[in-house]
C-alpha cells in the first residue's frame, strides 16, 4: 500500500488533482482523486479564509532581525551538517534546500541559483512565513502543522501560483526534550517528490538531531547549564500599510487592521517612501499645504499610533518613521524588479490613494502605475498582460490592447474579442 504521506503517479496526476482542488476549494464539495491528507489541509486553509488566488504575503523580516534570529536558532548548529548532506547536492540538480523555524518562517535558502531566483516570484525567500496558517497546503507548512514528513506535489497546493512547484518537507525536533525545532524542505520541480526523495530527507533530519544531541552533550560538558534549546525570541512581521486601490489607508498590526483617514494615509505613505525623513517644510510641499497645518496633523496621527503601536511614532525634525512600514505600493515594485510580474499585479489593486490630490502622492501614484504599464507591456507573459488589459486601469489603454493583439497567435481564438474591445474603444473615444 502507498505511503499517504508520499507523492504518488496516481495522486500527482495533474489534471485529476486540478480538478479536485477547484471542487473543493472553487464549489467547496468533497473532492475525490486527491490523497485525504491533502484534503483535509485544504480545508483548514479556507477556514483560514485564505485566498488560492491571491498572491502570498511578502511581509518579512529585517536583514537585522532576521540575522539576529537564525544566529540564536537552534538549527544554526546542524548548518554543516545539511549542507554536507543535502545541499552540496542541489547546486546545479534544480533543486532548493529550504531551512523553517517551527512557526514556517523561512531561515535560510540555498540552492540552485537559478531556481532560487525563480522562487523569489512566489516569495520562497528567506523571512517569508510559509506556515499553513500564512500560505495554505504546502510541504514546509503541512509538515508541521501534521509534524510528520510529507511530499505535496503541483496542484496539492492550495495557493495556484504555487502549482507550478513540488516539495518534500520534514519536521526537525530537539533530540533532548522532543520539542519541534523547525522544518527542512526541498523545493523543485517533479524531482522534488521522487519516491526516494522523502527517505532520504528522513534520513539527513536524523542525522541533523544526531549533531544536536551531540552538540548538546559536547556543551553540556563544557559548561553544565547551558543547552543549545536556548529560548528564541521570534521577531514580528513588518506592520503592513495598504494604499493601494483604497481612499484611505489600511494599517496591520499584528493581525489588527486600523481604518487611517485619507491625511494620515498620505502622511505615512511620503514618509515610508522617503524612509531618510522629511523637514516640516519639504513635507507640507508634498502635501499641499502649509506647515502650520502639517504641525496639528502629525499630533493627531501620533496619537493614533501611540494607541495601535508606539513604535511606529514619527520623529521629529526631521519627521521620520522609527520602524520600517511594508507599503503595498513598494511591494509591487518589488516584485516587478524580480521579474514576478503575474504577482506584482495580481497585488496591485489600484493605484495609490486614488482620490488623494496631494502633489507628493500624485507624483508617487504615477511612478507605480507607469512603472506597472511598462513592464506589462515590456516584459509581462501574454497571459499576465490580458489580465492588465482587462483592469480599470487599462481598460481604454489602446497601446496596451494593441500589444495584445500583436502577441496572440494568428489563429488564436482571443483575437477575436481583442478586436472587438480596440473597435470599441476607439468608437467611443471618437
Amino acid at each position: 500500500m502507498a505511503s499517504p504521506w508520499m507523492s504518488t503517479a496516481e495522486s500527482s496526476a495533474r489534471a485529476l488533482v486540478e480538478q479536485a482542488h477547484n471542487t473543493a476549494i472553487g464549489d467547496r464539495s468533497v473532492a475525490t482523486g486527491v490523497r485525504r491528507l491533502v484534503h483535509e489541509s485544504w480545508q483548514r486553509s479556507l477556514q483560514l479564509e485564505l485566498d488560492p488566488d491571491q498572491p502570498l504575503d511578502s511581509r518579512q523580516l529585517t536583514d537585522h532581525d532576521l540575522r539576529e534570529y537564525r544566529d540564536s536558532h537552534p538549527l544554526s548548529l546542524a548548518l554543516p551538517t545539511i549542507h554536507r548532506l543535502l545541499i552540496r547536492h542541489t547546486l546545479d540538480a534544480g533543486l532548493i534546500v529550504a531551512i523553517g523555524d517551527q512557526d514556517g518562517r523561512l531561515l535560510w535558502i540555498d540552492g540552485d541559483r537559478t531556481l532560487r531566483r525563480r522562487a523569489e516570484g512566489m516569495l520562497f525567500v528567506e523571512g517569508a512565513d510559509w506556515s499553513e496558517k500564512a500560505v495554505g497546503t504546502s510541504a514546509p507548512g503541512t509538515a508541521l502543522a501534521l509534524d510528520h514528513g510529507i511530499q505535496i506535489h503541483g496542484a496539492e497546493h492550495f495557493n495556484r501560483i504555487v502549482h507550478p512547484w513540488s516539495c518534500t518537507a520534514v519536521p526537525v525536533h530537539d533530540p533532548s526534550t522532543g520539542a519541534m525545532l523547525g522544518v527542512i524542505d526541498i523545493t523543485g520541480g517533479d524531482d522534488a517528490v521522487a519516491p526516494a526523495t522523502l527517505p532520504l530527507m528522513e534520513a539527513a533530519v536524523a542525522a541533523v538531531e544526531s549533531e544536536l544531541r551531540i552538540q548538546t552533550l559536547d556543551a553540556e560538558r563544557a559548561r553544565p547549564r547551558r543547552t543549545i534549546h536556548r529560548a528564541v525570541v521570534r521577531p514580528e512581521a513588518l506592520p503592513a500599510l495598504s494604499v493601494l486601490g483604497l481612499e484611505g489607508g489600511a494599517l496591520e498590526l499584528s493581525g489588527t487592521v486600523i481604518e487611517l483617514s485619507v491625511r494620515h494615509a498620505e502622511i505615512l505613505v511620503l514618509l515610508a517612501w522617503h524612509p531618510a525623513g522629511l523637514s516640516a517644510e519639504r513635507l507640507a510641499e508634498l502635501l499641499g499645504c502649509s506647515v502650520d497645518t502639517v504641525r496639528p496633523e502629525m499630533v493627531r496621527l501620533r496619537r493614533v499610533l501611540e494607541k495601535a503601536d508606539p513604535s511606529l511614532v514619527p520623529t521629529s525634525r526631521p519627521y521620520k518613521l522609527a520602524r520600517a512600514l511594508d507599503l503595498d505600493a513598494r511591494r509591487v515594485l518589488s516584485f516587478l524588479d524580480r521579474g514576478a510580474h503575474r504577482v506584482a499585479l495580481a497585488g496591485y489593486s489600484g493605484p495609490v490613494l486614488p482620490r488623494s490630490v496631494a502633489p507628493g502622492i500624485r507624483s508617487i501614484r504615477d511612478e507605480v502605475c507607469s512603472r506597472v504599464r511598462d513592464a506589462m507591456l515590456t516584459d509581462a507573459s501574454l497571459d499576465t498582460l490580458l489580465t492588465y488589459a482587462r483592469s480599470d486601469e487599462a481598460a481604454y489603454d489602446v497601446e496596451v490592447w494593441t500589444a495584445c493583439l500583436a502577441r496572440l497567435p494568428a489563429k488564436s481564438p482571443k483575437r477575436a474579442s481583442v478586436v472587438s474591445r480596440l473597435e470599441r474603444i476607439n468608437a467611443e473615444l471618437a
